[in-house]
């Protein structure tokens, strides 16, 4: 209920531009105070700003990048309300990864954060500690831009809308200046056999550089990921030191990724 709550939120303030908190409470027949909550989230995850009253949809006029990439040339408001969606999918076990990597991370450690929507949650959770977090995602920048306990490294490159991150030479050739604590990346999915997948081709160097700059790397992937799908392959589970996923992952391919020495780790 809450992801169609959400959509028709954004639905709404993507063909009206903005709307009132009592509008919108209307509109899902909610409390105010559900709406409210369901605001907050859905301005963490970028895809509206809120004011006084009520909220807009903070986007630009604009085409996706997309040529080469595997992107639609959808319109910036497009790509928010797509990022949105997919932020609002399955988000308790989301939370559930995110809260546990968390506890992975120590004060003073520097860390990587992938692109994606459980690592976004992820950022969530490192607010206030007195953490680096380096990151090519414009959605974890949104979470930890204001907050200075966290020293925060955006990555260069080319702006990807669909997936809110930044991609290329250029993100890839500064990851190579930073050794990191511990990577946490996601997947699109882990195939049987545990081959990590993704579903784009700019995005897999990134993920490679990701593992080769870390003492450490952890993947994030619920129990939807497991077994999950993609086009190309990124790695093998056990190049991964840890895995965080929740209960109802392929028991199969965990037990697979335990025998290589990998650890597994179910919430």
């Amino acid at each position: 209920m809450r992801v169609t709550r959400q959509r028709s939120i954004v639905e709404r303030l993507h063909s009206h531009g903005l709307a009132s908190t009592e509008e919108l409470a209307a509109l899902c027949d909610v409390s105010l105070a559900t709406v409210r909550r369901d605001l907050i989230e859905l301005e963490t995850a970028g895809a509206l700003r809120r004011v006084h009253g009520g909220a807009v949809l903070d986007t630009a006029d604009g085409r996706g990048a997309g040529v080469g990439t595997g992107d639609s040339p959808e319109t910036d408001a497009d790509a928010v309300r797509g990022f949105a969606e997919v932020a609002a999918s399955d988000a308790d076990d989301k939370r559930a990864v995110a809260v546990r990597a968390a506890a992975m991370v120590a004060d003073g450690d520097c860390v990587i954060l992938d692109i994606g929507t459980t690592t976004m949650m992820l950022a969530r959770e490192l607010r206030g500690r007195p953490v680096t977090v380096v990151t090519a995602s414009l959605a974890v920048l949104d979470v930890l831009r204001d907050d200075p306990a966290v020293e925060l490294v955006l990555l260069g490159g080319i702006v990807r809308r669909t997936y809110h991150s930044l991609v290329g030479t250029l993100t890839e050739d500064a990851l190579r200046q930073v050794r990191a604590t511990c990577a946490f990346l996601g997947a699109s999915g882990v195939a049987t056999d545990g081959t990590v997948l993704d579903t784009t081709l700019v995005e897999v160097p990134v993920k490679r550089t990701l593992l080769a700059t870390s003492q450490r790397s952890v993947l994030l992937v619920d129990r939807h990921k497991f077994p999950g799908t993609g086009a190309l392959r990124v790695c093998g589970l056990d190049e991964f030191d840890a895995v965080i996923t929740t209960t109802g992952a392929h028991g199969p391919t965990l037990d697979a990724a335990r025998a290589a020495g990998t650890e597994v780790h179910v919430v």
